[in-house]
């Protein structure tokens, strides 16, 4: 591993990171945002991540959650059906919540990862000025 393989590699990881706090940000903020069953429900992000040949990961694209969504009764919505049904997403706030979590701290992670670095880094610099 290169002297600056834990730096990029960490710089990476927070990329990604922030991807996935933004998608779920997005995703948290539509999670009550219902429509007519005639049309598609609120898709959720969710970050498509793979290795990067240099190592660290990269974010490759975004899946979309299940445009069907679930039928929910709410007859005095002015958006539902004949039959008193709109359509919500089909991923709940506790979900969202639990992977906003996870993020979090992956990033806070590799935040740690990075300044451990560079303190690594000053100290063997500093070896050779004394």
């Amino acid at each position: 591993m290169g002297a600056f393989d834990a730096l990029r590699i960490a710089g990476s990881s927070m990329g990604m990171h922030q991807t996935w706090l933004d998608a779920l940000a997005n995703n948290i903020a539509n999670v009550n945002t219902v429509g007519p069953t005639s049309q598609a429900a609120f898709q959720a992000q969710i970050p498509i991540v793979k290795a990067s040949a240099g190592g660290g990961v990269e974010v490759t694209g975004m899946a979309l959650s299940d445009p069907t969504g679930r039928l929910v009764s709410d007859p005095s919505n002015p958006m539902a059906d004949a039959d008193g049904y709109v359509r919500a997403p089909e991923d709940d706030l506790g979900t969202q919540m639990t992977q906003l979590v996870m993020a979090q701290r992956g990033f806070q992670a590799s935040v740690q990862i990075t300044k451990d670095a560079q303190e690594n880094y000053r100290s063997a610099l500093s070896i050779g000025q004394r």
